[in-house]
């Protein structure tokens, strides 16, 4: 990452950290702002889904298992979901050198919208299919509501995202690194 395609931005620089792009650039190919694929989206959103699939099942079967109250459980399923989300990020960052710290800066600028907008959707129809939090992880209905909770935010989530793309926000922030 020797140069910078810039248009306009200046990299940003911390004392003991090399410059990490802003949102919008883009090392090699120049800034991902204008026209996305869908998919292109569909990539970005499969990866936000997976970070917080992973953190929605294991909290929604952490929860549930236990007994925690339905608030508790989606409390602790968001909190997964976000810290995986930024794992899943921060991993393939990190491994192409970025500094931790600016790390933790591209991965909150790439997934906190997409995460949230997942968040918001999977666990509200979690709360909404009756019956769905109390069946316990041995049901089918707890299973089926899950799969379709997740189903219906990456399908809600992919416009969210190709739109942020398309200004060279969300998961484009993170194209700079691949």
């Amino acid at each position: 990452m020797d140069q910078h395609v810039t248009h306009g931005a200046e990299p940003i620089h911390d004392s003991t950290e090399a410059a990490v792009p802003r949102v919008g650039e883009h090392a090699d190919h120049g800034t991902h702002q204008g026209p996305v694929s869908w998919a292109m989206a569909a990539q970005a959103t499969l990866h936000c889904l997976t970070g917080c699939a992973i953190g929605e099942v294991l909290g929604m079967v952490i929860g549930t298992s236990v007994g925690l109250h339905d608030a508790a459980t989606v409390a602790l399923s968001v909190t997964l979901a976000f810290f995986f989300g930024y794992a899943l990020t921060m991993r393939g960052v990190l491994k192409a050198g970025v500094p931790f710290r600016s790390a933790v800066k591209v991965a909150l600028a790439a997934d906190t919208i997409s995460i949230a907008v997942m968040e918001i959707i999977d666990n509200a129809i979690m709360l909404a299919v009756p019956g769905a939090m109390e069946a316990g992880i041995t049901a089918v209905l707890f299973w089926a509501a899950l799969a379709f909770s997740l189903a219906v935010a990456f399908v809600l989530t992919l416009p969210v995202n190709r739109w942020l793309m398309g200004r060279g926000k969300g998961h484009a922030v993170v194209h700079t690194y691949h």
